[in-house]
């Protein structure tokens, strides 16, 4: 499966993220609003970001979201964690937008992107949510995700452990999902 691949769509170009794309990158990250509610909110700092964005590249995934209107770059996004086994399952996620862009068909365009994309190569996708992040939880219910039974588990941040929950979308639900209903 290719992770990283480049997709269009009507209003935005997903590409693979490149080091090159940290100042832009950056300067969105560094609203410490983006993190508020995330697991890891001190993500807008530098450091911290720092290691979040080299991990990006290291680990290939990545990808950069540029609104093609203005050709800026407005967040960034990943597939990480391929699992060939039974049908195959990747992970869609570490998703942050520009505050400029929350609320709207941005989220909606990009998830329908990768998942179109994924879905050619796994029979499902998971979406790890922190477990107190309502408004990433509400996203994934408006795209269609449903909540899975499987334990999400805990991660260490530098606010204390957070626990996740997942999120899946598989090949049927995408079928006949909100995502491809407009």
């Amino acid at each position: 499966m290719d992770r990283q691949p480049t997709l269009e769509g009507e209003a935005l170009l997903l590409r693979p993220l490149r080091e090159d794309d940290w100042n832009a990158l950056y300067a969105l990250a560094s609203d410490p609003l983006v993190w508020e509610l995330h697991p890891a909110n001190d993500r807008w700092q530098e450091a911290v970001f720092r290691a979040y964005f080299a991990d990006a590249l290291a680990q290939g995934g990545a990808l950069a979201v540029i609104d093609k209107a203005s050709g800026h770059i407005i967040g960034s996004s990943r597939m990480q964690a391929f699992d060939p086994a039974d049908g195959g399952a990747v992970e869609i996620g570490w998703t942050f937008l520009a505050r400029s862009h929350w609320g709207g068909e941005t989220n909606r365009e990009m998830k329908r992107l990768m998942l179109a994309h994924a879905l050619k190569s796994v029979a499902r996708v998971d979406f790890r949510v922190g477990e107190d992040n309502l408004r990433s939880r509400r996203a994934m219910e408006k795209i269609g995700g449903r909540l899975a039974d499987r334990d999400g588990g805990v991660v260490q941040t530098a606010s204390g452990p957070a626990r996740h929950v997942v999120y899946e979308i598989t090949r049927e639900t995408f079928a006949g999902g909100p995502l491809l209903a407009g």
